[in-house]
């Protein structure tokens, strides 16, 4: 069983057979695959999702290599890792691995030169700073639990140097544009207040797109006009609701949301059209698609939003811990690129007015 790691010398296998303390600690590493946060059984489909291909793409060649399916589930079941993390991953180890295949080399047998020509191939394909970054992360926590398991003697990532990343302003909308956008969806057809809802609460709230699409019905709380979020490292917290997002929140649950569910039950606050939980992507793409309708001039999309809540705060005076806080930002450092924009605002407003500029 690929679940367990076998101590055995030159085993490749993944088993139980090395005695009591090695099934406890698979058995523990199951426990905690099989189970969320909050205590209760993930859906089966939860589970597929990551043991499945992702849409086809980046498949691993034949069945999926055992050390990296152990890697995975130690990411999971001991890291606490989001599912979009893991098919992340995924992703990243499949194109290592068919890199790595087509040179006829194993993942055990890379070294730091095969892992430089990777990163270099990625660079080749058009890939950015920051992709090829992540892709990085993503081989040196590999290695560096193979390390761990006596996989290997010395891991070959752990003193490349990361790409260096340059940082850019974030591009947000104008309160103008904001009307704008808001003024698209049909509110006379559920699908439509739904999504009236859904921007409005992004842009009153600056919520990331996967804790919008995850909250559930018990995360509001309309009379203290707060909302509950779970966002990274499963950090919790509270963030303040505007009354026109909440307004627009109260007419989706009293009109469109009954009749999205269809005589069925989800904790989930904003549905698709077949009931169930509506996706990230799917809420990019109606972003997008109202963004043309309102004559934006570049392509919408979900952090976007994100952006111009910070930025229309900084704006009007809020402090900087206060964003970082209502953001959900582990350090200052990453909210403080919003007051540059601010900054770079100033300095155009200036040009623009003043006699001697």
């Amino acid at each position: 069983d690929w679940r367990g790691r076998c101590d055995a010398k030159n085993c490749p296998n993944f088993c139980f057979c090395c005695g009591v303390e090695e099934r406890r600690k698979a058995k523990r590493r199951l426990q905690l695959w099989n189970r969320d946060w909050d205590g209760s059984v993930m859906k089966d489909a939860a589970i597929e999702k990551i043991k499945q291909p992702v849409r086809g793409r980046h498949e691993l060649p034949g069945s999926m290599n055992p050390h990296i399916a152990a890697f995975l589930h130690y990411a999971r079941a001991e890291k606490g890792l989001s599912t979009n993390t893991m098919l992340a991953y995924r992703r990243d180890m499949a194109k290592f691995a068919e890199f790595l295949e087509s040179h006829g080399i194993s993942l055990l047998e890379a070294t730091r030169s095969d892992i430089v020509d990777f990163l270099s191939s990625l660079y080749g394909k058009g890939l950015d700073s920051r992709s090829v970054a992540r892709q990085l992360v993503t081989l040196r926590n590999f290695y560096r639990f193979c390390l761990g398991d006596d996989l290997i003697k010395n891991d070959p990532a752990a003193n490349i140097e990361s790409p260096k990343i340059y940082r850019t302003l974030p591009h947000f909308l104008s309160v103008d544009d904001v009307d704008k956008l808001l003024a698209q969806p049909d509110v006379t057809t559920p699908i439509g207040q739904r999504d009236k809802a859904m921007i409005e609460l992004m842009y009153s709230t600056g919520l990331r797109v996967s804790e919008l699409c995850g909250l559930r019905v018990s995360d509001i709380q309309p009379d203290a006009g707060t909302l509950r979020c779970i966002g990274k490292g499963n950090k919790e917290r509270l963030v303040p609701v505007g009354r026109r997002a909440l307004d627009a929140i109260a007419v989706y649950m009293r009109e469109s949301r009954p009749k999205l569910l269809r005589d069925r039950v989800s904790p989930y606050l904003f549905l698709g059209k077949m009931g169930g939980k509506i996706g990230r992507i799917q809420f990019w793409m109606l972003l997008k698609e109202y963004g043309s309708k309102a004559g934006l001039r570049e392509s919408l999309n979900p952090h976007m939003l994100r952006h111009s809540f910070a930025t229309h705060l900084l704006d009007r005076g809020a402090d900087l811990r206060s964003v970082q806080l209502m953001l959900g930002h582990a350090d200052i450092s990453t909210t403080q690129i919003y007051t540059h924009v601010v900054e770079e605002r100033l300095k155009q407003v200036y040009k623009a007015h003043h006699p001697r500029a």
